[in-house]
């Protein structure tokens, strides 16, 4: 039987479709929340809305209203008419959250993503990023010039999911016979300093652009725990990857347009010895179908910043043999949502 057949399974798609509709209203409900400091006004004990209103500095009948949107997505619980206490969700955009969620949370709602989401139709009918033609700049120049906000809200997002994921991935990496690591756009240095930690036997190189490693974590500093095994280097990829290695890693970092991507691995190959290897630690567009309701958008999301996507197991594997690597595997890294891999080459000889 269709759906037009049937009045009741015919609401239910209509219901599911609604939803779907106002997704960017459900994502601006969050933001708003982390925005006014809400998280942090709500407690685990329940609280009527005009204490929370008071603690939040704002009006509470408006508050209200947010709190019953968001608590219908499962995100707080009213516990009583008017009165709300946090649930395991909204806890985590708290301040002091372990996570730091809130950061990706607003990153992923930044000011330029409601201008730039409305012309997802142009992004996919001509294959390139909206945000050049909008801010007259490629993406990365408008976040460091423009939008100093979105930058640092871009870089506490890289932060707390680095830091969500980089003590999985280092128990996954293999360092048993590696001596030289460098981290490629390696952001702070989060799973630099893990990989560290782990393995007394590496010496590593945390490689990005200077704003970036001028706030490198103070353990891989000269005078850091880590300081006589580790080195920062401030560049950019793009142009060069001047430093030598047994073990190239780049993390979330070949999701640009697949020629930037080429030039990366091109440069480390032109600075590489025979035989040294790469790892990519990145999501894969062919995972488990539930994770893929969060990277397929995400993909989306790179498709409008930069004109990047992400990509399958045997895209990696297309893109390395383009660079003129051997393909050797891919491995999932357990505990990580969207779950990451660890996709491998080596340069031959």
């Amino acid at each position: 039987m269709m759906a037009q057949d049937d009045p009741s399974a015919a609401m239910e798609l209509v219901g599911r479709l609604e939803h779907l509709a106002v997704g960017a209203g459900v994502a601006a409900a969050l933001q708003a929340a982390v925005k006014l400091g809400v998280p942090e006004a709500v407690g685990d004990e329940p609280k009527e809305v005009a204490e929370i209103a008071t603690k939040a500095n704002v009006l509470p009948g408006t508050l209200g209203r947010l709190l019953r949107a968001l608590e219908r997505q499962g995100v707080f619980e009213e516990v009583s008419p008017g009165f709300y206490r946090h649930n395991e969700l909204s806890r985590l955009l708290r301040d002091d959250s372990p996570y730091g969620l809130k950061h990706l949370v607003v990153w992923l709602g930044a000011p330029w993503t409601w201008q730039a989401w409305p012309r997802l139709d142009e992004a996919v009918r001509h294959g390139k990023a909206v945000v050049p033609e909008i801010y007259g700049k490629d993406f990365y120049s408008y976040l460091n010039q423009d939008a100093p906000e979105s930058a640092r809200a871009f870089d506490k997002a890289m932060t707390a999911v680095s830091s969500l994921s980089s003590r999985q991935v280092a128990k996954n990496v293999d360092l048993g016979e590696v001596n030289s690591v460098v981290d490629i756009a390696g952001g702070q240095g989060h799973l630099l300093r893990t990989l560290l930690a782990q393995h007394s036997h590496v010496h590593g190189t945390l490689f990005d652009l200077e704003g970036t490693v001028a706030d490198a974590v103070p353990e891989l500093g000269e005078d850091g725990e880590f300081g006589d095994r580790c080195q920062v280097v401030a560049g950019d990829c793009l142009s060069e990857v001047p430093v030598k290695a047994e073990l190239y890693i780049l993390k979330n970092i070949l999701d640009w347009p697949d020629e930037n991507s080429l030039r990366v691995l091109n440069n480390i190959k032109e600075t590489a010895d025979p035989g040294s290897r790469v790892l990519v630690i990145d999501s894969v567009m062919d995972a488990v179908p539930e994770e893929m309701r969060v990277t397929s958008v995400i993909d989306l999301f790179m498709l409008l910043n930069v004109g990047g996507q992400r990509h399958t197991r045997s895209e990696f594997e297309a893109l390395f043999g383009k660079a003129g690597f051997e393909f050797t595997r891919t491995v999932a890294v357990p505990g990580t949502f969207p779950t990451l891999h660890l996709v491998e080459a080596r340069i031959p000889g």
